[in-house]
């Protein structure tokens, strides 16, 4: 059980040992719990620098992590406040994050991402049972217990989530991440629990084709899409997919937040309860490539993000007058970060024709769609690109970990509009 000791000093209980990551405020660090033996993530926040908001953000966070008590989510076990630091002690969780794991499965099938969305699902009912919605589900997240086969699917960073009374719809502020954002939360109407049913329907899209199904390179564009549900299942990478998977999405993907399915209900649907007879065993090579692309072009729009906010905070270290720029040699080497990027192109490669000739297959099973919602043209893979996800910013070059990532206070740009979240 997680509890708070206010007057003990951590290094009475714990030993510390290497850093594993730094955010801005906080640094996190490998310890042993002296009475046990057992080795956790230690997150330890230098209150001194933190403001009033921020102060209420860490008070947030620690006591909803100390609600949740879950087999798929990162576990607090302790929590220690000290004059100018505090510390969260979590499970060190090694295995890394799903998505890298999965490309380097020499074996992934629809029957595999079953099995993941279950996990993901499983954690995402036991928030919502102990009245909290995470806000932010994305691939950065979702964490495994260690690198053995078959470990257990984690989910971490509760830096943005909320707490609600029982099915409770309010205004809860402008929070998440562009490509995982639902459009009740776009349309800046009151929302709830099933924000995080439709960021698992994003993630479960992915999960079975390797790419998105919203994105434009324009973020206004991507939203219209998203509040449109304007998306499809073309061929020939969603012809293999069974009809019960593209059925679990279009319910997650619901538009009106009343009518989407829930956490409890996904887990009794076929695709996920009697997978074993129901999804797919064939080998998904093309989502293994598909998935590799995607893995790479999210790390590099968070290189691009670290170099140009690097370049910010350096200018503001020299305490100049003028706005802060990015220097020539930065701008330079974030331009050819997005050229790269650009190369990356997550789509599978047709046989004999241009990509961008490609269309949606004729027939596609059709998304579940709000009836008064504008209809946009769906996307097809000739337009399918990536959605570019809050970056870690780390102080130094050194080793650093997906857990850590996580756990950082201070550590990432969440896309909060500034005054618009409910402390």
């Amino acid at each position: 059980m997680a509890t708070t000791v206010p007057c003990t000093r951590f290094t009475d209980e714990y030993q510390l040992y290497e850093d594993i990551g730094k955010g801005a405020f906080s640094v996190v660090r490998r310890c042993v719990k002296l009475c046990t033996g057992h080795e956790y993530a230690a997150k330890i926040i230098n209150t001194k620098k933190l403001s009033a908001r921020d102060h209420q953000k860490l008070e947030r966070e620690a006591r909803i992590c100390r609600l949740l008590k879950h087999s798929n989510i990162v576990r607090l076990h302790d929590s220690i406040s000290e004059e100018g630091f505090h510390y969260l002690v979590f499970d060190l969780v090694t295995g890394g994050e799903l998505f890298e794991d999965i490309v380097a499965r020499e074996y992934y099938s629809e029957a595999d991402a079953s099995h993941c969305i279950q996990q993901i699902l499983e954690a995402v009912l036991h928030c919502h049972q102990m009245g909290v919605v995470h806000r932010d589900l994305k691939p950065e997240n979702l964490l495994l217990a260690s690198k053995c086969k078959g470990a257990a699917v984690k989910l971490a960073d509760f830096g943005l989530a909320i707490e609600v009374q029982g099915d409770q719809q309010a205004w809860f502020g402008f929070a998440g991440t562009p490509g995982y954002l639902s459009p009740e939360v776009l349309r800046k109407e009151a929302y709830g629990k099933p924000v995080d049913i439709w960021a698992c329907g994003v993630i479960l899209y992915i999960l079975l084709v390797g790419y998105p199904p919203f994105w434009d390179e324009d973020q206004h564009k991507l939203y219209q899409q998203i509040k449109a549900g304007a998306y499809d299942f073309p061929s020939p990478e969603w012809d293999t997919v069974t009809p019960e998977a593209k059925n679990l999405i279009n319910q997650m993907l619901t538009i009106n937040p009343a009518k989407r399915i829930t956490a409890h209900e996904a887990l009794k649907h076929p695709w996920v309860c009697q997978r074993s007879t129901v999804a797919s065993m064939m080998h998904r090579q093309e989502t293994v490539e598909c998935l590799k692309k995607f893995n790479a072009r999210r790390k590099l729009k968070g290189a691009i993000l670290t170099t140009m906010l690097a370049t910010r905070n350096f200018s503001v270290g020299r305490q100049t007058t003028a706005p802060a720029t990015m220097s020539t040699a930065a701008s330079g080497a974030t331009m050819g970060l997005v050229e790269q990027g650009r190369r990356l192109d997550p789509r599978p490669q047709p046989h004999g024709a241009p990509l961008a000739a490609r269309s949606p297959r004729a027939g596609s099973p059709a998304p579940a769609t709000h009836p008064t919602a504008p209809r946009l043209r769906p996307l097809s893979r000739a337009h399918v690109h990536l959605p570019e996800p809050p970056a870690l910013v780390p102080e130094s070059g050194g080793r650093e970990t997906p857990l850590a990532r996580a756990l950082c206070f201070g550590s990432s740009v969440p896309l909060v509009h500034p005054h618009s979240e409910r402390p």
